[in-house]
């Protein structure tokens, strides 16, 4: 390799890391492509990373350098990238905004809260709907997910200022709707011209006695939605959370924190919990309500689906309240049992422990015939995953349930503990655009923190659950010789797949189209294509299905657009008459030219 990017070469094993399963297609499928074994797949994804980075000038290449990686588990050292640091301007990825990230992610599920964004009717519309967040509607409860609320700024409230706009929206919509809050999203202009939304929700709070809080998101804050996630978090647990001191009645009483209910993924994970005879207190966010958020203090453990959008909360959940947070993953058959088991483990109880066992084996036995049918289809195959939150660390769990290798993987968002484990936490820099983020700093709040189990217990259940307050990161699930990348690129993306060949890429709406232009089959795993819910035992057969229906199309293997053997633009020139003896200066020019034209 001519470059040191920090890529030592794979050790030399020869496990291949696929999941039990045929390697024969049953008859109708297409044809299967065999994965690459590990000291190919090194090779291959190592000289990939140093023609990409040889095609940057200097200061690129020193920048993305840091972003690539080929996982090699052999090292002494633990690997490092990386991440939440600023795009380098110029090139084309995929993230989006602060606001988007508040706004379009943690709040927006939020089903009984009206929430107005103060700014142009553009950032409202870039919010709307288009992450799937579905929400049921119950007789004599609000649900207004599916609408978008807007102040709708002009050129003179950018002038003149906007707060008398947002009062006047503030009251039109508690006549109208009579919500349980009023969550205000600030955009990118008003941040410019300072309308101070914090005031105008106090006023309102006080005149109307309504629970009126303000989100200061504006989109250019932090280097990504991460930031929005962030803010949203701060907000909520000092406005929202721990409002209402009346408990769900139940047993093993739990939040779930970080599901959106993209496509009804929630729907499904509650269904399998309420199975097991485990009490859901609240959802953040998806089919979430202001209702069950207030009292989610009351829970005895959080359960942490999206680790990267809302750790925040179950960090300082647990600073106030007494309440243990544990990382699970709904996606993915062996993720599910994994995640129910260690559950049981936390509450320490035989009865839970047997009921869930009874769970698992009874929605194991009915999936059984479809899964071994999909895994025979489906084994052999290659992907790549380059999405948002969590997903393209949870979804190679359930690719590998399916026989299927994951050769690349990244997220738009993600901070160094999101690949590398938690435990490089401290020692992460923070820079100049992440300090305009609040960290909060919280305590205790007497009256209302207890302890769910003892410290000595807790360090036992530590030790032998692994996900209990931490998250292992996605690079230690990766098989030696596969890529790793953060914020990646339209140019990056294309080099990687023409090199690693995948099957299918698992990305976002941003690139989805860009790939099956080029002949490679995608399927959105931000909105799931209109389909899912992906969740769960069923879920997992829902995302088999719809894989291979795209799988066995062979549209995707004729796809060759215009740019791979024309250029897209063409130009001529013109036999020009000699005029040597004219001067320059003196040559006509329009009409007098011969012909008459310019």
């Amino acid at each position: 390799m001519k470059n040191s990017h920090n890529r030592t070469k794979p050790g030399h094993t020869e496990e291949q890391l696929l999941c039990d399963s045929a390697q024969a297609a049953t008859a109708g499928s297409s044809t299967i492509h065999t994965a690459p074994s590990v000291p190919e797949m090194g090779e291959r994804t190592g000289a990939v990373i140093d023609e990409v980075l040889e095609s940057y000038e200097a200061k690129v290449f020193r920048n993305r350098k840091k972003h690539l990686l080929m996982v090699d588990h052999a090292l002494e050292a633990p690997q490092e990238i990386a991440a939440n640091s600023r795009t380098i301007p110029g090139i084309l990825s995929h993230r989006g905004c602060c606001y988007a990230g508040c706004k379009g992610v943690v709040l927006g599920p939020i089903k009984d809260a009206l929430i107005i964004v103060h700014g142009p009717i553009g950032c409202s519309f870039y919010t709307w709907g288009t992450r799937r967040h579905k929400a049921s509607s119950e007789p004599d409860k609000l649900n207004l997910v599916p609408y978008t609320f807007s102040t709708d700024m002009h050129e003179t409230d950018i002038v003149f200022g906007g707060e008398k706009k947002l009062f006047a929206a503030i009251e039109e919509g508690l006549a109208l709707f009579k919500p349980e809050a009023v969550l205000i999203c600030s955009t990118c202009p008003v941040g410019l011209i300072g309308d101070d939304i914090h005031a105008v929700a106090a006023r309102a709070e006080k005149q109307f006695g309504v629970t009126c809080v303000a989100f200061s998101c504006e989109g250019y804050k932090g280097v990504s939605q991460s930031a929005g996630h962030h803010i949203a978090s701060n907000e909520l647990i000092r406005r929202i959370i721990g409002t209402n001191d009346s408990p769900m009645q139940g047993t093993y009483r739990v939040n779930l924190l970080g599901e959106y209910n993209i496509g009804g993924d929630g729907w499904e994970t509650e269904r399998i919990l309420k199975r097991c005879g485990i009490t859901i207190v609240s959802v953040m966010s998806g089919d979430g309500s202001i209702a069950d958020i207030t009292r989610a203090h009351t829970a005895d453990l959080n359960l942490v689906q999206c680790h990267r959008s809302i750790n925040y909360i179950a960090e300082m959940m647990q600073t106030q309240y007494g309440i243990d947070w544990l990382k699970v993953n709904f996606v993915g058959i062996s993720a599910i049992q994994k995640s129910l088991r260690q559950i049981a483990a936390y509450f320490d109880n035989l009865e839970l422990s047997e009921r869930i066992e009874a769970v698992i084996a009874d929605e194991l036995a009915e999936i059984d015939t479809e899964l071994r049918s999909y895994r025979d289809q489906l084994s052999g195959k290659t992907a790549a995953l380059y999405v948002g939150g969590s997903r393209s660390h949870h979804y190679q769990s359930l690719l590998k349930d399916l026989g299927m290798q994951t050769v690349i993987a990244g997220y738009e968002f993600a901070h160094r503990d999101d690949y590398e484990g938690r435990e490089v936490k401290e020692s992460i820099k923070v820079d100049a655009d992440n300090k305009n983020i609040e960290e909060l700093s919280v305590e205790p709040i007497e009256g209302k923190y207890r302890l769910r189990i003892s410290p000595e217990k807790l360090a036992q259940l530590k030790a032998s659950i692994a996900s209990l307050e931490q998250y292992e990161g996605m690079i230690k699930e990766m098989d030696n010789g596969t890529l790793v990348i953060d914020d990646l690129n339209h140019f990056e993306a294309e080099k990687f797949v023409e090199a690693l060949k995948p099957d299918v890429f698992f990305s976002g709406i941003k690139d989805k189209y860009v790939l099956q232009k080029g002949g490679v089959f995608s399927r959105q795993l931000h909105s799931y294509d209109y389909k899912g819910p992906y969740a769960g035992f069923k879920g997992a057969i829902n995302f088999a299905q719809d894989l291979l229906m795209g799988l066995q199309v062979p549209a995707w293997q004729f796809i060759s657009p215009p740019w791979r053997h024309e250029p897209l633009l063409r130009g001529h020139v013109d036999a020009v008459e000699e005029e040597a003896s004219v001067p320059v200066s003196t040559q006509t020019q329009g009409a007098d030219r011969p012909g008459g034209e310019r």
